[in-house]
């Protein structure tokens, strides 16, 4: 059978109000971003909000950008084009989305350390508008989601819903049940998800989920052999790449995800299971202080023009 919209309602009384109408994003940075024009896409409206009128602009610009992209590659239509940014609203006022059925928290913070506290100051503003129905979720992965909903008033609403990088083309998110996640909550949830083409996996409650701790250890593990003068970032990546069938080496997705990003998890990791395999290699931390990001900025292990890959940053015998 196929699905409708009326499918994806919480319980009865949205069944009888319609549906899944719309969807607030909250923090809407490259991520942020996918996600957006991905739920819009799916024929959903989207309001995302963010910091101020001129980022707003901004992120406008980028998303037509990213679409002029995806034309390019005869991927979309100027017609689906202007389908997809008919049903998108930016704003900087919470008051835009007190009608959303589902909240995507997916905020982004330069600020060394972990970000729970200031997510927190969200889910609380976020319950402050929205309806006692609407399901609040945040793309998290080193952070616990029961932590995060411990702040509302109806934390049984508070689902984790982590988007891997990058989200436009990976075809799974990771589902994560908080302790107090009621089964409505969590299944509205997998059902919005399986609405916008992605398949589901359920995680058990734990930093780092399954993507995250998996694919930290692999860098770092990479990093150690480029320290050993096993071999040269591009052959690593390579290796990885053509011998296991991975779309990206490790150096080549750190720095798509943002060595900023991946330091972060990695303390987040290291602070919560103490582990050796957890504490961040010192290449990502001198590349981080030195404000190599990755394609973001530029220059990661690799440097980069307009996000396209030029050549190798750094080389194992200018680190040995």
């Amino acid at each position: 059978m196929s699905e409708v919209l009326e499918d994806y309602a919480l319980h009865e009384k949205l069944q009888r109000k319609g549906s899944l109408q719309q969807v607030g994003i909250i923090g809407c940075g490259s991520v942020g971003q996918e996600i957006t024009r991905i739920v819009s896409r799916a024929g959903i409206d989207v309001i995302f909000i963010d910091v101020t009128d001129e980022r707003v602009t901004e992120i406008f610009l980028s998303i037509n950008q990213q679409l002029d992209e995806i034309i390019d590659r005869w991927g979309l239509t100027e017609s689906e084009k202007r389908a997809i940014l008919s049903r998108i609203k930016g704003t900087t006022d919470y008051n835009d989305i007190r009608n959303c059925n589902l909240i995507i928290e997916t905020i982004s913070s330069n600020k060394p350390g972990s970000s729970i506290e200031l997510r927190k100051d969200v889910f609380r503003k976020i319950e402050d508008y929205v309806s006692v129905e609407t399901v609040i979720t945040s793309n998290i992965s080193t952070l616990m989601i029961s932590e995060l909903a411990s702040v509302l008033k109806h934390p049984e609403r508070a689902v984790g819903l982590h988007f891997m990088v990058p989200p436009s083309t990976v075809k799974i998110v990771e589902v994560v049940k908080g302790l107090n996640t009621n089964q409505q909550s969590y299944e509205f949830v997998c059902r919005f998800a399986n609405m916008i083409g992605k398949k589901v996996i359920t995680v058990n409650e734990s930093p780092g989920n399954i993507s995250t701790r998996l694919i930290v250890t692999l860098i770092n593990e990479a990093c150690e052999a480029l320290m050993e003068g096993v071999a040269q970032i591009e052959s690593i990546d390579d290796t990885m790449k053509f011998g296991y069938g991975l779309k990206f080496g490790p150096f080549e997705l750190a720095d798509r995800i943002g060595l900023d990003k991946i330091l972060k998890y990695m303390d987040n990791l290291y602070l919560e299971f103490g582990l050796q395999k957890f504490k961040a290699s010192p290449i990502i931390k001198r590349l981080v202080r030195a404000n190599n990001l990755g394609r973001k900025t530029g220059k990661g292990f690799y440097t980069y023009e307009n996000e396209k890959k030029t050549g190798q940053n750094i080389t194992s015998t200018e680190i040995r």
